[in-house]
């Protein structure tokens, strides 16, 4: 083989399309990943303080500082109820945001260069990605539980419960395949923070996510009826507690899930095959 041929060749496998493997082959070279990234956070475990401490402040600061403006002073125990299921719902959104950031960090460090050089599946590195993230968002919506019961959370349906987290993870990892798209083809990570709060915070607080979506102006009532976010936390509410019918909430919530996850998958997946 020539030395121009040598050079060629691993820039090639990164361009063209992905390598033909099987199915099994395809699940081990994702186990293969997930195992690359767990190791890789055992060697920076900062990397796990977003995780360990958002659901922690933003319980905290929610409950008491905005709880008695909201609920009415000395009914935070009843906005416990209420938040805490919504912040479900945020905690996908913001650890998303960080799946982009870490991938293009990726990008910027050779990883993912010399991963494109491999004949695997560009698909495996994307899910194998997802994967690890949504067992930081399981653990981030386990301590954002643990603490809402330590400040009073009551939940009449364990079944219920485990429904709500599992829909808050299906939604937050459809989330993620548009964060993945951004972190490939945004310059740098500041540029995605950018790009996130700028479309998260609206997201997030126009919803019912904090409050009732009674006590907003009608337009922005308008805009809280076709937010994701509203469904997500009104379906978890009603999961974990009753009270309301759920079935509304639940489809719209998948639904924007498998539509989020249909559109932007094969369109991250290609972004990340072709981009040089």
């Amino acid at each position: 083989m020539s030395a121009a041929t040598a050079v060629e060749a691993p820039a090639a496998l990164g361009t063209d399309d992905d390598p033909h493997v099987g199915i099994r082959a395809h699940l081990r070279h994702i186990s293969a990943l997930v195992r690359r990234n767990v190791l890789w956070i055992r060697q920076d475990p900062e990397s796990m303080f977003d995780v360990i401490l958002m659901p922690i402040v933003f319980t905290l600061l929610f409950v008491f500082v905005f709880g008695g403006a909201i609920a009415g002073k000395g009914n935070q125990d009843e906005y416990v109820n209420y938040v805490v299921p919504g912040l479900m719902a945020m905690m996908g959104m913001n650890i998303a945001m960080g799946v982009g950031t870490g991938f293009n960090q990726d990008f910027q460090t050779g990883v993912m260069d010399r991963f494109r050089s491999l004949p695997i599946s560009r698909a495996s590195v994307l899910i194998a990605k997802i994967m690890v993230e949504i067992g930081r968002l399981l653990l981030a919506t386990a301590i954002l539980l643990g603490v809402g019961f330590l400040l009073g959370l009551s939940v009449s349906n364990v079944p219920g419960l485990f429904a709500a987290i599992g829909l808050a993870l299906v939604f937050g990892s459809s989330i993620m395949w548009i964060f993945l798209t951004m972190g490939v083809v945004m310059k740098n990570a500041q540029a995605i923070q950018g790009m996130g709060f700028l479309v998260l915070m609206p997201l997030q607080f126009g919803s019912s996510i904090f409050s009732p979506p009674s006590t907003m102006p009608g337009w922005l009532q308008t805009f809280t009826d076709y937010n994701p976010l509203s469904s997500l936390a009104d379906a978890a509410r009603g999961l974990m507690n009753g009270g309301q019918p759920v079935a509304h909430d639940v489809m719209i919530t998948l639904l924007w899930s498998l539509v989020i996850t249909v559109v932007m998958a094969p369109v991250a997946i290609h972004k990340y095959r072709t981009k040089t």
